[in-house]
């Protein structure tokens, strides 16, 4: 079986049987595209250390980051291994292949005052009504209030709100469910949105009269469910003064779960509440959280 053949079953494989995400999905195949043009399109058993060696090298050569060939190399072991299991191939030639380390990356943490202040910026410009002023507050409002990732955000549907609870019901990686709280702040803008603002966003679908998807939560300016792209362009937006211009709305996220350990909150329930498979995953933040007990101290402290 050639590579490109076998790249599309393993794929459907990663959608269809391990329910990975889209995004997750369109990295593997991004992956798995760029190897294809190293080796060309060749039967599957004619990969070797060797070329996948080669094929790392090239992209080191391209100046790649070492997350990008870190995670090219996962695609790689996983994509083999399955061919493996399915008889497609003999023997896996990733087996030896080394991933290069990756640098720990800190996430980007906004303070709890310069949060505040924006979000009621941006309250305080939803107060006239306008429905996409309602919709981008109670968005940040919920990436914040919720710790959710966007790709969860955007796929909120009404019925997945419970307001008396303030709670929210998402899908996360591998289409996991768990039920995130939301606090006090959130619940409001939240409820302004729905009553002023999305039934307005609603009835501008260009044919009304077609229902279609009619149960997201966050809606575009045209009716239509909100995608990723543009709750990265309302983040960048309102953040990118405060973190710089390449943030993205898992600052938010970042930031909630930063805060929360600011406050005392246990590190395993804030794992579950962020769906977190591994602690590990987790415990990044309370690196963030030490470094800002650090600066401060040294700041402060007389003896410092």
């Amino acid at each position: 079986m050639r590579i490109g053949q076998a790249a599309q079953a393993y794929l459907a494989h990663l959608a269809e049987v391990r329910r990975m995400s889209s995004a997750t999905v369109r990295a593997y195949r991004s992956d798995l595209a760029d190897l294809s043009a190293t080796a060309g399109d060749v039967d599957l058993s004619l990969i070797d250390l060797e070329l996948l060696r080669e094929w790392l090298w090239r992209a080191t050569q391209r100046g790649d980051a070492r997350s990008t060939i870190a995670r090219r190399t996962s695609s790689a072991r996983g994509f083999f291994a399955w061919a493996v299991d399915e008889g497609v191939i003999a023997a896996d030639p990733s087996l030896r292949l080394v991933a290069p380390k990756r640098g720990r990356t800190l996430p980007k943490v906004a303070t709890t005052d310069a949060l505040a202040g924006m979000l009621d910026a941006l309250g305080a410009a939803a107060v006239d009504g306008d429905p996409l002023a309602l919709r981008d507050h109670a968005l940040l409002e919920l990436l914040y209030g919720a710790a959710v990732r966007v790709s969860e955000l955007c796929g909120l549907d009404v019925g997945d709100i419970d307001q008396s609870r303030r709670t929210a019901r998402v899908f996360g990686k591998g289409a996991k469910e768990r039920v995130v709280p939301f606090g006090g702040a959130a619940a409001r803008a939240l409820d302004a949105y729905l009553v002023r603002g999305r039934p307005v966003l609603l009835a501008r679908r260009p044919d009304p009269s077609h229902t279609g998807d009619t149960s997201a939560v966050f809606l575009g300016a045209r009716g239509a469910r909100l995608g990723p792209r543009a709750v990265y362009d309302v983040v960048a937006r309102v953040l990118g003064p405060e973190l710089g211009a390449a943030v993205g709305p898992h600052a938010l996220r970042h930031s909630a779960a930063t805060h929360l350990l600011d406050g005392g909150a246990d590190l395993r329930a804030v794992q579950e509440m962020l769906g977190h498979a591994s602690l590990g995953t987790t415990q990044i933040y309370t690196h963030v959280s030490s470094e800002r007990l650090t600066a401060t101290y040294r700041l402060a402290h007389p003896r410092a």
